[in-house]
């Protein structure tokens, strides 16, 4: 019987080929992006899950802003750990990072610099599940001057020697620490938001780091570190965390410390000074209702597809009953059917799924592979889309097996008007989805479009930033002078208009500034709650980056107070309370234990971390050492040949002044712009899958189309036989499913506005919500509307009207 079955299901899908094909299509698209788009969701979701994460929490600093607590930023102390497990039973272990975002290597000859990895305590491999390959979890970072090297960094160091007790040689800030390698790791999962390459043992600090004596002894001064507490099973988070907050451990009202579970980092923290930057618990929310909204309409297309050729299987529906088949045979039947498309469906896209993997991984900037362990995760899924694929089929299945045998072999099955008001809210539903994809589709754009477009107050085209580890035993005095000489040299090439020196640039990360609290100014009053930025610079910096003065000037060179010489921006003044530059301009004020830092300029506002952040209260200090060499090229040199001989120019003059050492630059405006990369990504994939879901829409829409010129065919007829035109059949077709449209498009206005203005609240400064994305949308989905309809309606319209007069 079930042999039977499947051969009537196989001969029917092939005599109708076209219902087949559209139906196949609309189906293996919907499930092709669903797969997608959910590979996705489930490694952003995925982010920190290790044995036991779930009693691994990250502390964290909340600040005092006005009356308010305020998550302040993701380090805290040194003591912080220490002291959390002293007080606390329900902290069993902690273990502190102090961040490199790259270090110098020294083997042999051999020359290298390595990004992301941390001074850390011995409890690192009992906190984080990640496997030490070779040496002893317990003791490979207990000793000063011990190092563990992840897999792949000690293959690049070591080739295939066993790297074990060896030395190499580690340069911070131009000076050499010897290490001796007592671990090799497995190297740290993509999903992690904290990966390191490399871990010194963190009694090395005291001499890889110079902070100054005291500074490496517990302390409540230097918030520089990133602290993770392991906490006992079933422990109660919301009463330890309520104890924490008040437990002011740190003795100090405008600070507070508070704790965040691990495995919420990636997708809920977006806190000054984090270790990379984190995904958005906001945008897996969209691109799962997205996924969820192009797979339920894909079912929806195959109801009214099916529903409409259900009418035409009438006879036949009759005629089996006749012959003595059952209702429930012309059910099993009809599924039959159903399940032997969505196999076909589900096998192309599979094959879809595989083929469109690295274009869809280029755009989301992950390396995602269908593999045993997604699969695992996606079975709830597919147990979903199983029973998905059932329910879609019983509704046509069962509207067959029930037209009246008598009825149907005489012709004589009228459409059923019962499910009409059931297939007009489907569409609506359709109308609906595509017109608020429609309008975030061009919100996103119309954001995205902005951001790139804004001045940002400084001018980042045209600028590199040269950076590179010295390794010489010079003096840091001699270092120096030999970075002047080489600022002077490259001043003479013809392809360099100017250049300048500065600790970080507009776009560079949080790790490159530092901070202050308690700033005093010479008429006695303070700040003590807002945090202030600082980095140094020199000089021709501000002309470099054509950043504006609203009152005094650049730093002075032989001043007699150079050292002391700092510029202000904009909000600096606001939030001390300063109505007028001038009010600030050469007098001094106090922070860091220094009450004499000279305001010699204060500059125009300028967005140092884009337009995602707030601008914040900014100190730049003048300091003559060296940090990024900047240099503006001119114009010329930025054409491909002329950019490359410019940069090997660059490079050789590097490499003379510095014959040791390591060379590497970034261009500000693509650093600038790489702040934006995920909003893009998401940007592209929305835009993507919207286009696929108008698609699968207008599937449906063709389904319900076809349905209604079925239903309606005789009275088309009987209006052409009294001479209506063929422009009045087709406004009497569209007119209906314009009203529907209309419908949704009401419904869709708030709802698009409450869903994109979500969106738009993580970004400091946004755009508007112009009138016209709203007409833009509606007069893009009644185009999509008319074409679709009337592609079927003219058909009808055209139509002999005898041939569907006959009949009666």
């Amino acid at each position: 019987m079930l042999k039977n079955y499947l051969k009537i299901a196989v001969r029917y899908l092939l005599k109708n080929k076209l219902y087949s094909i559209i139906n196949i299509f609309g189906l293996a698209v919907g499930i092709a992006s669903f797969v997608l788009i959910m590979l996705y969701v489930n490694h952003e979701k995925s982010y920190d899950t290790f044995e036991g994460s779930e009693n691994v929490y990250r502390t964290y600093m909340d600040y005092l802003e006005g009356d308010t607590y305020v998550p302040g930023d993701a380090m805290t102390y040194n003591s912080s750990g220490p002291a959390l497990k002293e007080m606390f039973p329900e902290v069993v272990d902690y273990v502190r990072f102090y961040y490199f975002e790259k270090l110098t290597f020294k083997v042999g000859e051999k020359i290298l610099e390595q990004p992301f990895g941390s001074l850390a305590d011995p409890s690192y491999f009992e906190i984080f599940d990640y496997p030490l390959l070779k040496g002893d979890s317990k003791k490979v970072l207990a000793e000063p001057n011990s190092i563990v090297l992840s897999k792949s960094f000690a293959q690049k160091l070591f080739g295939n020697e066993n790297p074990l007790r060896k030395t190499v040689s580690v340069f911070e800030d131009g000076k050499e620490t010897q290490l001796t390698v007592t671990g090799v790791m497995e190297d740290v999962p993509e999903t992690a938001h904290y990966r390191n390459s490399f871990l010194i043992s963190f009694e090395t600090e005291k001499t890889l780091t110079d902070f100054g004596p005291t500074a490496h002894e517990l302390n409540w001064n230097m918030n520089n570190y990133y602290t993770y507490l392991k906490l006992a099973p079933n422990t109660n988070i919301d009463v330890l965390r309520q104890k924490i907050i008040d437990s002011d451990i740190e003795k100090n009202e405008t600070e507070r410390h508070n704790i965040e579970p691990i495995e919420d980092i990636h997708l809920y923290s977006d806190k000054p000074y984090e270790v990379t930057a984190n995904g958005s618990i906001l945008r897996i929310k969209f691109l799962t209702a997205i996924a969820f909204i192009i797979l339920v309409l894909s079912w929806l297309n195959y109801v009214n597809l099916s529903t409409t050729k259900s009418m035409e299987r009438a006879k036949e529906a009759g005629i089996r009953k006749v012959a003595g088949a059952k209702r429930s045979q012309l059910i099993v039947q009809s599924l039959m059917e159903s399940i032997l498309l969505n196999f076909f469906a589900m096998t192309i896209a599979i094959s879809l799924v595989f083929g469109s993997l690295p274009l869809y991984n280029s755009i989301t900037g992950n390396e995602l592979d269908l593999d045993w362990e997604a699969l695992l995760k996606f079975a709830p899924y597919f147990i979903f889309i199983l029973g998905g694929i059932i329910l879609a089929g019983l509704y046509p299945a069962f509207l067959l097996s029930r037209y009246s045998p008598a009825k149907a072999l005489k012709g004589k099955v009228k459409a059923s008007t019962e499910g009409i008001g059931l297939r007009k809210g489907l569409i609506v539903t359709q109308f609906f989805a595509t017109i608020v994809l429609l309008t975030g589709t061009f919100i996103i754009t119309k954001q995205i479009n902005f951001l790139d477009n804004q001045p940002i107050g400084a001018d980042v085209g045209q600028v590199m930033a040269l950076h590179g580890t010295v390794v010489s035993s010079k003096s840091d005095s001699l270092v120096n002078n030999d970075f002047r000489v080489l600022k002077e040299q490259l001043e003479g090439f013809p392809f360099i208009e100017k250049t300048a020196i500065a600790q970080t640039y507009p776009g560079d990360s949080f790790d490159n500034l530092s901070s202050s609290r308690g700033i005093g100014l010479p008429d006695g009053r303070s700040d003590k709650t807002n945090v202030f930025y600082t980095y140094h610079a020199q000089p021709d910096y501000f002309d470099l980056m054509d950043i504006e003065f609203l009152a005094g000037g650049t730093f002075v060179r032989n001043s007699g107070f150079e050292g002391n010489q700092i510029v202000v921006n904009e909000t600096f003044l606001k939030t001390m309370g300063i109505s007028s530059p001038e009010e600030l301009l050469n007098k001094t004020v106090s922070f860091w234990g220094n009450n004499e830092w000279k305001v010699v300029g204060i500059i125009k506002d300028y967005y140092h971390f884009g337009l995602k952040s707030p601008i914040l209260p900014m100190i730049i200090r003048y300091q003559d050492n060296m940090s990024n060499l900047l240099i503006k090229l001119d114009k010329s040199a930025m054409s491909i040949a002329g950019l490359e001989s410019a940069l090997d120019q660059v490079e050789n003059k590097w490499r003379e002044v510095f014959p040791k050492s390591t060379f590497d630059y970034t261009f500000l405006d693509e650093k600038f712009e790489a702040q934006y990369e995920q909003d893009k990504a998401f940007g592209k994939a929305f835009q993507i899958f919207t286009i696929l879901s108008i698609l699968i829409a207008s599937l449906g829409l063709f389904g319900l189309t076809a349905y209604t010129v079925v239903l309606r065919k005789k009275e088309i007829g009987i209006r052409k036989v009294n001479g209506a035109t063929i422009t009045q059949v087709l406004t009497l077709l569209n007119k209906d499913f314009a009203k529907l449209l209309g419908l949704a498009f009401l419904i869709a206005i708030p709802c698009s506005l409450y869903v994109m203005n979500q969106w738009l609240e993580g970004f400091t400064y946004r755009t508007n919500f112009s009138w016209w994305i709203f007409a833009l949308a509606g007069t893009t989905a009644l185009l999509i509307t008319f074409l679709t309809v009337s592609w079927q309606s003219f058909k009808a319209a055209i139509a002999n009207p005898v041939e569907s007069l006959k009949d009666e």
